[in-house]
């Protein structure tokens, strides 16, 4: 069997190749997509799109005032733009960001469509945009040019911001991420200065150096990281609105370019029950119900057990002196930290850097978009090669 057919770490292959992480030539032979190569180009994307998307006039949005809802229609990386642009606008918006797979039966005139999709032949985004040019509802389309989403974009009148595809949509988060911000701030509902997108760029840029194929793992977030998830079942949590947004991206890239399943979710709800996972079977149970006079566990058998992953932003203050994130959810973070320890479950701690609230988003995604990929590829997997998306696509089509 070949280890790189996307298959092999599916069927039992436990082990993983730290020696591989190690190698920048095997490394670059195990990528056969070019997955790290588009990953480390996401301050260009963001700069490319940024550049086009200055070319489109938005003024329009505007000129009806307030919208009652924004819809950003789209799934996948097309849905975690909406994350972005809530993170972005703040608890304080004045208007409800909601993401959805389509078109929701509510929506009328009263309300601004924001439809995204890489490919621009999504059904759902195309979907949504019909249905936003026929009940009146303003309307903005990004996705890729000459596609079915700018034609249905053309018909409605409606503006269409080109984002040129420079890999697959889950490497595409910031240029995808760009115009649906910028339609946020032609509306009124975010402050974005050209100087955030470009520090945001260079932060990514920064990321891609610091954990570039050829650093090694010692000095290597990512890397470091990656060999931290190894064969556990990774739990994701987030200290802020911000640092979730974080997690949830942190989750899907796992899934996709690792298959890893992971919890993702904010410290409110890990304070609401889901701590108790660190008392269940992956956590505390397993190491306290083991016989300590029994035979050491064999290495490639050892017990699947919990890794804690907290994403943390300590936030900055506001003009008007209003925190970002509550003391009270820093003293959670602290909180789950000493009972991980308590438990002996294991704990890594990714903080926020950076100036404005998207600078710290990107450091909080740049770093597990990194991780994700070198644990699949550790792991004998190419990310991009998953058979069960294709049959899936084939089974649900008959």
């Amino acid at each position: 069997m070949n280890p790189l057919d996307g298959t092999a770490g599916i069927r039992g292959h436990r082990h993983v190749d730290e020696a591989l992480l190690d190698d920048a030539e095997a490394l670059a032979a195990a990528d056969h997509s070019g997955i790290l190569r588009a990953v480390a180009g996401a301050g260009a994307q963001l700069r490319e799109v940024s550049a086009l998307a200055n070319d489109v006039d938005l003024s329009g949005l505007a000129e009806e005032g307030r919208p009652r809802t924004v819809v950003v229609a789209g799934v996948g990386t097309a849905a975690r733009t909406c994350d972005v642009l809530s993170t972005v606008a703040g608890p304080r918006c004045p208007v409800p960001i909601l993401s959805h797979g389509g078109a929701p039966g509510w929506m009328n005139a009263a309300d601004v469509v924001i439809a995204v999709s890489a490919s621009g032949r999504s059904p759902e985004a195309l979907a949504a945009a019909d249905a936003a040019a026929r009940r009146g509802a303003r309307l903005v389309a990004v996705g890729a040019p000459d596609s079915e989403l700018q034609a249905v974009a053309e018909r409605a009148r409606a503006p269409f911001i080109p984002v040129p595809r420079r890999g697959p949509a889950m490497v595409s988060l910031w240029a995808l991420t760009v115009p649906v911000l910028l339609a946020g701030r032609a509306l009124g509902l975010v402050r974005l200065a050209e100087a955030d997108f470009a520090e945001t760029a260079a932060r990514l840029d920064m990321e891609a150096e610091r954990n570039r194929p050829s650093a090694e793992s010692f000095t290597n977030p990512a890397k470091s990281l990656a060999l931290d998830l190894a064969n556990s079942v990774p739990i994701i949590w987030g200290s802020s609105a911000l640092a979730t947004a974080g997690a949830r991206r942190f989750a899907d890239v796992l899934a996709a370019n690792a298959r890893y399943p992971a919890v993702a979710d904010s410290l409110l709800e890990a304070n609401r029950g889901r701590v108790g996972l660190l008392d269940g079977v992956f956590g505390n149970l397993a190491e306290s119900e083991r016989d300590i006079f029994a035979d050491p566990v064999p290495e490639d058998t050892d017990p699947t057990r919990l890794r804690i992953v907290l994403l943390r932003d300590g936030g900055l203050d506001t003009e008007d002196g209003a925190s970002e994130t509550p003391v009270i959810d820093e003293r959670r973070a602290d909180a789950v930290v000493a009972l991980a320890e308590r438990r002996g479950v294991r704990c890594t701690v990714l903080t926020a850097e950076g100036g404005s609230p998207l600078e710290r988003l990107a450091s909080l995604v740049a770093v597990p978009d990194f991780a994700s990929i070198y644990l699949g590829l550790a792991h004998g997997l190419d990310p991009l090669a998953v058979p069960a998306v294709s049959e899936m696509k084939e089974l649900s089509a008959t």
